[in-house]
C-alpha cells in the first residue's frame, strides 16, 4: 500500500527531517540500552562469580554435615548451587575469569536453552544484556566434589530517562522551527514564482516578480523575465512579419483578379476566380491568426456577458440559433475585438456543426468560464486536441464553404492564451460538443464583478 505524502516542499522536507530524526533516536536509544546492558551483565556475571567462590571457600573448609546446609542457605532465586560428584560445565570451557583454582564457568543462553548456546552472528544480543542468558560454573572442592552454581543473569529493564526525552522533543521542535524558517524563504519566493508564470501572457507586460529569497531563486526570476522578454519579442516580430506578408500578397491576388476578369472562357474564369478567393481567405486567415496574439490592443474593463448577448442575435439572425442562458453582467478586463473574434469562431463552429449552441457562465475561484454546448455529432477523442493544430479540417471534403481554412480554433486558443485563458473541447455525455474557455479573473476583474453583481 502507497502511502500518500504531502505536496509541498516545506511538508515533505518536514515530514522527512521528523522520520529521520525519530529513526536517530531510537537507533542512539538502542545503543545506550545495550551499552548498559553490558555493563550491567558484567557486573551480574562478577557478582555471580564471587558469590560462587566464597561459598567454595566455606564448604570446602567446612565440616562435612553442615555442607549441604552451607549450599541450600545459599541457593536463591537468582543464584542456585549444588554439590556433585561431577562438574556441570565441560572440561576445557571457562568463559568467565573466577578466582578459584581448576573453576570452570560457561555462559548459556538462559535455563530453556541449556545445551544449546546461540549462534555466532547473535552473540552480541546475550553479550550486550539485551537477551536472558544463565552463567554456569563449577569449582573443584578439596575431597573430589564440585560446587555447580547456575546463575540467572537476567535482561535489563528498558529505561528512558525523562530528561533524554524532554531533550529528544526540545530538538525535534527547534530543528521544525529552523526547517520553517529556512524553507519559508525558499518556498515564498517559488508560489511567487508560479503564480507570476501563470500570468505571463504573449500579450501583456509581465507581472512583478519575487526578488527575494536565496541567490538562487533570484536567478530563477531574473531568467524567467528575460524568457518572457524574448518571447514577447519574437512574437512581435512575427506578427509584423505576417502582417508584412498578408499586405504584400494582397497586390498579387487583385492583380491576378483582374486578369481572370479577362478570360473569355467562363468556366476557366470561374475556376481561377475561386482559387483566388481561397488564396484570398488563407491570406486573410493567417494575418487572423497573427493579430490574435497582438498587442495593439490595451485591456479594458468588458461586459462578458454583453459582448456573448451580442455575438448571439448577430448569429442567430443569419443562423441557427445561439442562446445565452445567463443575464448577469460578468465584467472583466479584456481586448474587445480580439475576444470577440475568439469567441465568434468558437460559436461560429457550434452553429456550423451542432446545428447552433447553448452558452452559459460560470465563476469558480479566480476564473470565469464560458461553455457552449452543441447538438452535433462530437468529435472523435483522439481528434478533441488536434483541432486546435493550424489548418487541420476534420471536414474531409475540399470545400471551404463547409470546413473553412482551419485556422478558427488556433486563432481562438491563441487569443485566449494571450489573455492568460485556455480553451479546451469535450464531448457531452447527452451527445453533441462542449467548448470550455477559462478566463481569469486579476483583481480588478474581481471588483468589477462583485460592484456588477450589487448592480443587478
Amino acid at each position: 500500500m502507497k502511502f500518500p505524502l504531502p505536496r509541498s516542499l516545506l511538508a515533505q522536507v518536514a515530514l522527512l527531517s521528523v522520520a529521520a530524526m525519530i529513526v536517530g533516536q531510537i537507533a542512539s536509544f538502542w545503543l545506550f540500552t545495550a551499552e548498559r546492558g553490558a555493563i550491567i551483565r558484567a557486573d551480574q556475571r562478577a557478582m555471580a562469580a564471587e558469590h560462587a567462590t566464597r561459598l567454595a571457600r566455606l564448604v570446602d573448609g567446612g565440616p562435612a554435615p553442615v555442607r549441604g546446609e552451607l549450599v541450600e542457605a545459599a541457593t536463591s532465586r537468582a543464584l542456585r548451587f549444588a554439590l556433585s560428584p561431577d562438574p556441570a560445565v565441560p572440561e576445557g570451557r571457562s568463559d568467565i575469569a573466577v578466582d578459584w583454582p581448576g573453576a570452570r564457568a560457561q555462559e548459556a543462553w538462559d535455563t530453556f536453552h541449556r545445551g544449546h548456546g546461540p549462534p555466532s552472528p547473535m552473540r552480541w544480543l546475550r553479550d550486550y544484556g539485551i537477551a536472558p542468558a544463565e552463567l554456569r560454573l563449577s569449582l573443584p572442592l578439596s575431597d573430589g566434589l564440585w560446587l555447580n552454581a547456575a546463575a540467572r543473569l537476567e535482561r535489563p529493564g528498558m529505561h528512558l530517562p525523562p530528561q533524554a526525552l524532554a531533550s529528544t522533543l526540545l530538538t525535534l521542535l527547534l530543528l521544525l522551527g529552523a526547517l520553517w524558517l529556512g524553507l519559508k524563504r525558499i518556498t515564498g519566493p517559488l508560489r511567487g514564482l508560479a503564480a507570476a508564470a501563470d500570468a505571463f501572457g504573449l500579450g501583456a507586460e509581465p507581472p512583478p516578480l519575487p526578488r527575494d529569497g536565496p541567490r538562487e531563486v533570484r536567478a530563477l526570476a531574473e531568467a524567467l523575465a528575460r524568457m518572457h522578454e524574448r518571447l514577447f519579442r519574437m512574437i512581435g516580430e512575427r506578427t509584423r512579419m505576417l502582417a508584412a506578408l498578408g499586405h504584400d500578397l494582397r497586390s498579387p491576388i487583385t492583380a491576378l483578379r483582374l486578369r481572370a476578369e479577362m478570360v473569355e472562357d467562363d468556366e476557366i474564369r470561374e475556376r481561377m476566380t475561386l482559387i483566388l478567393n481561397e488564396m484570398q481567405e488563407m491570406t486573410e486567415a493567417t494575418l487572423a491568426f497573427a493579430r490574435g496574439v497582438s498587442v495593439a490592443e490595451p485591456l479594458e474593463p468588458v461586459d462578458l456577458t454583453g459582448l456573448l448577448a451580442d455575438l448571439a442575435a448577430e448569429l442567430s439572425a443569419s443562423g441557427p440559433p445561439v442562446t445565452l442562458v445567463v443575464s448577469t453582467p460578468h465584467i472583466l478586463p479584456l481586448r474587445r475585438m480580439a475576444l470577440r473574434r475568439a469567441l465568434r469562431n468558437l460559436l461560429e463552429n457550434a452553429q456550423r456543426y451542432g446545428a447552433g449552441a447553448t452558452v452559459g457562465i460560470s465563476h469558480a475561484g479566480e476564473a470565469a468560464f464560458v461553455t457552449i454546448d452543441d447538438a452535433g455529432p462530437g468529435i472523435p477523442e483522439a481528434d478533441l486536441e488536434r483541432v486546435f493544430d493550424p489548418f487541420e479540417r476534420l471536414e474531409t471534403s475540399r470545400s471551404r464553404e463547409t470546413g473553412g481554412a482551419g485556422l478558427g480554433l488556433p486563432i481562438a486558443r491563441a487569443i485566449l492564451r494571450a489573455h492568460g485563458g485556455e480553451v479546451s473541447l469535450s464531448n457531452r455525455p447527452e451527445g453533441g460538443l462542449r467548448a470550455t474557455v477559462r478566463l481569469p479573473t486579476p483583481e480588478l476583474g474581481a471588483k468589477a464583478w462583485a460592484n456588477a453583481s450589487r448592480e443587478v
